[in-house]
């Protein structure tokens, strides 16, 4: 079912003035940015292995990401895999009743595929589902 870690969601008030640690100080590899307008998002991408780290910055004080930072403050938002067929694991999830956020796969970074499960459903940590678009 799971591939890999795709990458690991990380909730930051700016990605300018975070990306000097992940860049410089880490010696990651900055991969640039994009804004996920359906999300109200804008994320930064640094690769480390075959892994990423994403950056995610509210573009809107509705977004999910501003009521978690406002919640919990910046840190870990999200921990995503990598799935070869996103629609048939969520339905295989659904029919073992596993709490879904997103039941049918929406739109990511980078044209991804995306979909998240409750994190009451993995032990208190978000979990999001990806596929290359």
């Amino acid at each position: 079912m799971t591939k890999k870690i795709n990458h690991i969601g990380i909730a930051v008030k700016s990605i300018e003035a975070s990306t000097p640690f992940y860049r410089d100080v880490l010696g990651m590899t900055f991969e640039g940015t994009e804004v996920v307008a359906e999300q109200k998002v804008k994320v930064a991408f640094f690769a480390v292995g075959e892994s990423r780290v994403e950056l995610l910055e509210p573009t809107a004080d509705d977004s999910p990401v501003a009521k978690f930072l406002e919640k919990n403050g910046e840190g870990t938002h999200h921990i995503a895999y990598e799935v070869d067929d996103l629609a048939a694991t969520l339905e295989k999830l659904k029919a073992a009743g596993v709490r879904l956020i997103d039941e049918v796969p929406r739109c990511g970074a980078h044209g991804t595929r995306i979909a998240f499960l409750h994190p009451k459903a993995s032990g208190g940590v978000l979990t999001e589902l990806c596929q290359a678009g």
